[in-house]
């Protein structure tokens, strides 16, 4: 019997099958109520085995988000079941990071499974729009950017995103909040989109709604995550920020100084409204800010005008000078100010005037007034802060002090100028109480600058700054000198004078930020500047030390060594033969002293060494401890570096007879001198020449006088006869006749004489005219003597000078032939456009019937687009019924398979049975064969045995026919 009740009892379940099963209740159930418990089922199972619960039963429970999208408790099961697919446990067998790729795929290959979760989100119940957002955050997780692409293609899904923002119950709102910071990071279409749904204000209310800045925790932070994500880079979203009045709301959401303080120490004394997020939120907002002022940017300026319009300016910097402000506001708030006046030329001349209170040291807080320090102009403020050495201020703070001067005189050439004339007069009269520059590198490092070697490190790239690619400047620094000649003083002069202080911290073996800003103000300010070379090759020994620390060997000296190699190949390089040490000894200095090897390893070596070559992804270490971070060069010097490494490198080979000028194009200099000194010798040929000429025309002026003065004397003769003659014309007529008959004779005689002098006069200027003639011919000849020499010189020049220029002439003739082509091409272009004039008239008249066709093509493509749709109506239906044949193919094998079980244990009952009943009837024929043995023995057999027997039989005649009756309703 035992036997029989084991055979009976139902085969144990496995999970897998039990998965199995419930999977297909779920296909097959056309009642809510079956399909709700067959996913509460799958829902236990989920954790443990995920593998098997998604294979069988994801895409019916995705169905199901469809089918009982009404049912708000079939839904909330469906999207914890799905959920905890995304999140199986950790010790399950069958946990892998491929459950999740291989779910998000599911998702995201049809459009509208991620459409279908948006649509939920226009729900009022909680938890379908938590799970919703909870379930989109996971395929993002798995598979970002084809997530994106659903969501931004998906109808209203940005719209009904966005409008999460208003849920006014805090787990919605926030998880809406974390998927939008995800969704807009990198995709700058979801970031226009988000934006065009009023993103902004949305956010804004947020902020405020949590307690602003002050007061809001990690919801504020997040806001700021995402308003971050919407501008970074946008122009578009930035216009909009713009215009839609969030700088007001922006600079509304900014607290004054005070808030802004350092949490306290103690419990006693902390504020309850002052949030432990606060500084990090004042911090983003403030990052936020300079979002918009990247350098360069197109947008930048009317960003700029548009924050400095809402008076953002004003209060950034107060609070960046209030003693309360954290370092880390302070920092950030001073670059800022530095982005939002760079390049500006309106705001920059509006900055200077700003007047703030300057953060003094907490010791001389006690000398102060009770209203706390006067007011004084902002520059002054700030150089304080970068030039004199304080206990308490940070290398950050200076830092970006030190950028805020910079940015005030970017490109800008009247404040740069000004700035540093007030430097240099502050100098010169010694009566300038501020921070001075000039004065803090002319004096060197003494006492303090050992233990802060930043003082002279921020004043050297401030000057080099001011003066860099700007000629005139350097000359107006070039002028500062030390010492009255008058007096018989030394002068020394400002470049000499900083010269001495980098020979003396090199000496002296202290802190290498020191001689590094020395240096690079000296490279740049002597680079291309030949007056400049020329004031520094005035004490010459400062080559040889320069020489001599270029070849210093030593692993922790490569950038100082490279610097100084880097100088000596600036001053090699644009030194000219007039130079207090020439060109040509130069070079002996350069080759044979440091060598030409050393001094090339030491330019490589500068330019691999970190600090120069990953210069813009260097963590600069910034930090209030007492150890000076790790910065050494400014970004400029850098760019300016690597511009010119190879010129650097090329300059050592340079001829000591070619000199470089601004040209970049190297001169003979000897071949200069020699072809000055010709032309001064023809000048000098030229001059005498024409003195010669002028005295000989001189002489032959005088000879021309000399016979206008004698032929105005006989005019004048012949005038006082005819008056004689008109007088005597009055006496009687007799004496008239006797008169005339005298006058007569004596105009002969008169006449004879005249004729007689100009033939002489004749005779004369013939003779001077010859003599002239001769002396002209005398001086030609000797003019055309010295042109033929001068001549004879110029062709020897150009002779000369036709080697230098073959390789100009070979280019010319290259232009030439390039021109030639060009005119070529000029004349096939000509004859191509007439070809084009005669192709347009065939257009023109082809136009009317292109429309024709366009518009033909027009109905047939609206017919076209009908059809693709109805394709891809069809394509759809034929998926679904792909599907549902797949699912009845499914169950048609899982019950052939428990058709095929049963079968078998069937077939196993039945042959027990038959065992059964042989063994029955073997009892039964030996029962038999005892009672006959019985009866041959004599013993009786009672007749209650017989008909037991009898019945026995019958019994066995029904439990045979209802075995047979259950076989056959089983």
């Amino acid at each position: 019997m035992m036997r029989m009740l084991e055979a009976q009892a139902p085969a144990k379940q496995t999970a897998t099958d039990t998965i199995s099963t419930l999977s297909s209740r779920l296909s097959s159930a056309t009642l809510l109520e079956d399909r709700r418990a067959a996913i509460l089922g799958l829902r236990s199972f989920a954790k443990e085995y995920p593998a098997s619960v998604a294979s069988g039963s994801l895409r019916g429970l995705i169905a199901c988000l469809t089918k009982d999208a009404e049912d708000v408790d079939t839904i909330k099961v469906v999207l914890e079941t799905l959920l905890m697919l995304f999140n199986p446990n950790e010790h399950s067998p069958e946990a892998s990071d491929e459950i999740a790729l291989w779910l998000a795929d599911e998702f995201t290959q049809r459009q509208d499974n991620i459409t279908i979760l948006l649509d939920l989100l226009e729900t009022p119940d909680f938890y379908s729009r938590l799970y919703s957002l909870q379930l989109i955050q996971a395929i993002f997780n798995a598979r970002p950017e084809r997530t994106q692409e659903c969501v931004l293609t998906a109808p209203l899904g940005t719209t009904r995103l966005v409008a999460i923002l208003d849920d006014p119950r805090d787990a919605v709102r926030n998880a809406g909040l974390v998927l939008l910071n995800d969704l807009s990071q990198t995709s700058t279409e979801l970031q226009k989109l988000f934006v065009f749904e009023n993103a902004f204000e949305r956010i804004f209310n947020l902020i405020e709604a949590d307690g602003s800045l002050t007061q809001g925790g990690i919801v504020v932070q997040d806001c700021l995550s995402l308003l971050a994500n919407l501008v970074r880079f946008n122009a578009s979203n930035q216009t909009a920020f713009r215009e839609t009045g969030c700088v007001s709301r922006c600079a509304a959401l900014l607290p004054g100084a005070k808030k802004a303080k350092k949490l306290p120490t103690n419990e006693e004394g902390e504020d309850d409204w002052v949030s432990p997020q606060c500084e990090k939120n004042i911090w983003g907002l403030l990052a936020i800010v300079r979002m918009f002022l990247v350098k360069g940017s197109t947008s930048t300026k009317a960003n700029q005008a548009a924050f400095a319009g809402q008076g953002l300016l004003r209060q950034i910097l107060n609070m960046a000078f209030d003693p309360s402000t954290a370092v880390p506001i302070r920092v950030e708030a001073l670059n800022t100010c530095a982005d939002m006046i760079r390049g500006n030329a309106r705001l920059q001349e509006e900055f200077a005037p700003l007047q703030v209170r300057p953060i003094l040291d907490p010791a001389a807080n006690d000398a102060t007034s009770p209203n706390g320090p006067p007011m004084v102009y902002v520059i002054e403020a700030l150089l304080d802060i970068a030039i004199r050495p304080t206990a308490n201020e940070s290398f950050d703070v200076r830092f970006a002090a030190c950028e805020c001067i910079k940015a005030y005189f970017f490109n800008h050439l009247q404040i740069r100028t000004h700035f540093l004339n007030r430097a240099i007069d502050g100098h010169t009269s010694g009566q300038d109480e501020t921070a001075n520059v000039l004065t803090t590198l002319l004096a060197g490092s003494h006492g303090s600058s050992t233990s802060d070697p930043y003082r002279i490190w921020f004043a050297a790239t401030l000057v080099f700054h001011l003066i860099f690619d700007d000629l005139d400047a350097k000359r107006r620094l070039m002028a500062v000198a030390e010492g009255d000649a008058d007096r018989g003083e030394e002068v020394v002069t400002c470049i000499q004078t900083l010269t001495a202080n980098l020979i003396s911290n090199l000496q002296l073996g202290e802190d290498e930020r020191i001689p590094i800003a020395y240096l690079m103000l000296l490279c740049g300010w002597l680079f291309e500047d030949a007056a400049a070379v020329d004031d520094f090759l005035g004490e010459a020994s400062s080559i040889h030390s320069l020489v001599h620390y270029a070849h210093k060997p030593g692993a922790d000296h490569i950038v100082v060594r490279g610097l100084c190699a880097a100088l000596l190949g600036i001053i090699y390089e644009f030194s000219t033969k007039d130079s207090p040490v020439p060109r040509r000894d130069l070079q002996p200095i350069l080759c044979h002293s440091l060598g030409r090897e050393k001094y090339l390893d030491a330019i490589s070596q500068l330019r691999q060494h970190p600090l120069v070559r990953d210069f813009e992804v260097l963590s600069l270490e910034r930090g209030t401890s007492s150890t000076p971070p790790e910065v050494f060069l400014d970004e400029s010097f850098v760019d300016f570096l690597k511009d010119n490494f190879s010129r650097l490198s090329r300059a050592i080979d340079r001829d000591p007879g070619l000199e470089m000028h601004q040209s970049h194009e190297g001169i003979d200099r000897d071949l200069v001198d020699s072809l000055r000194n010709q032309i001064d010798e023809k000048v000098q040929a030229l001059e005498k020449l024409q003195s010669d000429l002028l005295s000989m025309e001189q002489r032959l002026n005088q000879e021309q006088a000399d016979h206008r003065k004698t032929q105005e004397s006989s005019l004048t003769q012949l005038n006082t006869i005819k008056r004689i003659n008109e007088d005597l014309h009055t006496n009687h007529e007799k004496e008239l006749r006797k008169v005339e008959r005298e006058h007569k004779q004596t105009i002969l005689d008169i006449e004879n004489r005249h004729n007689l002098q100009v033939a002489a006069l004749n005779n004369k200027v013939q003779q001077a005219e010859k003599e002239k003639t001769l002396a002209l011919a005398k001086a030609k000849q000797e003019y055309d003597e010295k042109l033929h020499e001068a001549t004879k010189a110029r062709i020897d020049v150009e002779q000369r000078l036709s080697a230098a220029h073959a390789s100009r002439q070979e280019a010319f003739d290259n232009v030439r032939a390039l021109e030639e082509q060009h005119r070529m091409a000029k004349v096939e272009v000509a004859s191509i456009q007439q070809t084009v004039n005669s192709l347009q008239t065939n257009v023109h008249a082809n136009e009317m019937h292109i429309k024709q066709l366009e518009d033909e093509k027009e109905k047939l493509q609206g017919i076209v687009d009908k059809l693709k749709a109805e394709v891809q109506d069809l394509k759809a239906k034929n998926q679904d019924l792909t599907w549902k044949v797949k699912d009845a193919e499914d169950k048609q094998r899982k019950a052939e398979a428990i058709a095929k079980e049963k079968e078998e244990a069937r077939a196993a009952a039945q042959t027990e049975l038959d065992d059964l009943f042989v063994l029955l009837g073997e009892l039964e024929e030996k029962r038999s064969r005892d009672k006959k043995r019985l009866k041959e023995l004599g013993e009786e057999i009672s007749d209650v045995e017989d008909d037991e027997e009898d019945d026995g039989e019958e019994t066995d005649d029904e439990a045979e026919h209802d075995e047979d009756e259950d076989q056959e309703q089983g």
